[in-house]
């Protein structure tokens, strides 16, 4: 049996709803102006809970891509899903018809999926009984519907799936699609991650674990990510998401090529539930899989957008693993967090991330680690403190990593001919 040629793999479309804008445009200016998303909670009262702020999304109005009756249906994570969809679709000018159908895809992951309609279906049942509890529950709550949706509103027919691997699933999205229009399974997949977590239950068990900032009276700098007064992360809302293609279909119909990704790692910790293995190995061995899957060396890596989550066990860990996979040639290569603007999408992370990768490849330009103030003694990179920096960028990576040990590292590479 003859191994199938592996396909070359462009992105051609960007969508973006985040903390900071919900479009490209805006999300793109955001970062690179070193604005931060983060602000006092106002989706509920949160006078009770440790921590009080988060990265909300502001002014998303679904009504501008669905009908009313439509967005009843859908939790929060699912709409801004089947947005972000629609304004990727649009901007790689990609129509879905009854003759490409079943050729494009849809890979959205997400690491709680429908965790609001969950809370207040819950209500519902404690207080007025079982009786009265919405039949649409089920179908708002569950994490595929974000996947499921995009494909009932865009009309992809192709293969179809959601990764929930907590905050390395918008990555994982990223990565098995890249493998599906790989090996010729799609033509054309929508892929990336969502997250609506801004939630009571949600940012009370967070902050049960000690996992959030509690910087509740200076917002805007508690996300601080490499930064030896971090004090936890802020959890964020919104999606991100990538339209990859095979390059041959993307040339045939004269498509606008962003980038060219190359690389996919994935591994395990097998360590804990919540930790990263001391040292970084897991993370390491992602990083090394991940270069010689593009077949790039570490001294051609141009940027790093980092998993950055501004706790003191991401932050160390991650810089060392950098460190071990890269060798001598980490010191010379930018790294930076927009979790410092963004906060922490969870499994949307991902998403947005690999949309700032790739425009970091497509503009030359790399976004600041803002609130950098003071590096922590282990974290000795160069994370580009507080300001963008125009510089040639030929390759990125982007890092993922979820609660359970999961590794994700991404390539993305200027598209030559």
């Amino acid at each position: 049996m003859t191994e199938l040629e592996k396909k070359r793999v462009v992105i051609t479309g960007l969508g973006a709803i985040t903390p900071i804008g919900n479009d490209l445009a805006s999300y793109w200016q955001g970062l690179l102006a070193g604005r931060s998303g983060v602000g006092p909670i106002t989706h509920f009262d949160a006078a009770q809970h440790v921590t009080r702020i988060a990265a909300e999304v502001k002014g998303f109005d679904p009504l501008q891509y669905m009908d009313r009756k439509d967005a009843k249906r859908m939790d929060r994570f699912a709409q801004f899903a089947v947005a972000t969809s629609q304004q990727a679709l649009a901007d790689a000018q990609l129509e879905i018809t009854a003759l490409n159908a079943e050729q494009i895809g849809v890979m959205i992951g997400t690491g709680v999926g429908g965790l609001k309609i969950m809370e207040e279906q819950q209500a519902v049942y404690l207080n007025r009984g079982p009786s009265r509890c919405s039949p649409f529950m089920v179908p708002m709550m569950i994490a595929n519907m974000a996947a499921g949706l995009t494909a009932i509103h865009t009309g992809a027919q192709g293969p179809n799936s959601c990764p929930v691997t907590a905050c390395a699933a918008g990555s994982n999205a990223i990565g098995d699609a890249f493998r599906l229009v790989q090996q010729g399974y799609a033509q054309a997949m929508i892929c990336g991650g969502t997250e609506a977590a801004v939630t009571p239950l949600s940012v009370a068990g967070f902050g049960s674990a000690r996992a959030l900032s509690t910087r509740n009276d200076e917002p805007q700098i508690a996300s601080r990510p490499f930064d030896r007064d971090r004090d936890g992360f802020v959890i964020g809302e919104g999606c991100g998401i990538l339209i990859l293609e095979a390059l041959d279909h993307a040339l045939s119909r004269g498509a606008r090529i962003y980038a060219e990704i190359t690389g996919y790692g994935m591994t395990c910790d097998a360590y804990h539930m919540t930790a990263p293995v001391p040292g970084g190995a897991g993370a390491a061995r992602c990083i090394q899989l991940a270069l010689k899957d593009a077949g790039v060396t570490p001294d051609q890596v141009s940027y790093i957008n980092a998993h950055g989550t501004s706790t003191p066990a991401n932050d160390p860990t991650e810089t060392q693993a950098i460190k071990t996979a890269l060798g001598d040639a980490a010191q010379k290569i930018p790294v930076s967090s927009t979790k410092s603007m963004t906060g922490h999408l969870l499994g949307g992370s991902g998403g947005i991330e690999g949309v700032a990768a790739t425009m970091a490849v497509h503009q030359d330009q790399v976004p600041p680690t803002i609130n950098l103030d003071n590096p922590d003694e282990n974290c000795d990179l160069d994370y580009v403190p507080n300001q963008s920096r125009a510089l040639p960028v030929d390759v990125t990576l982007s890092n993922s990593f979820g609660f359970g040990g999961h590794n994700v590292t991404l390539v993305f590479q200027k598209y030559r001919n």
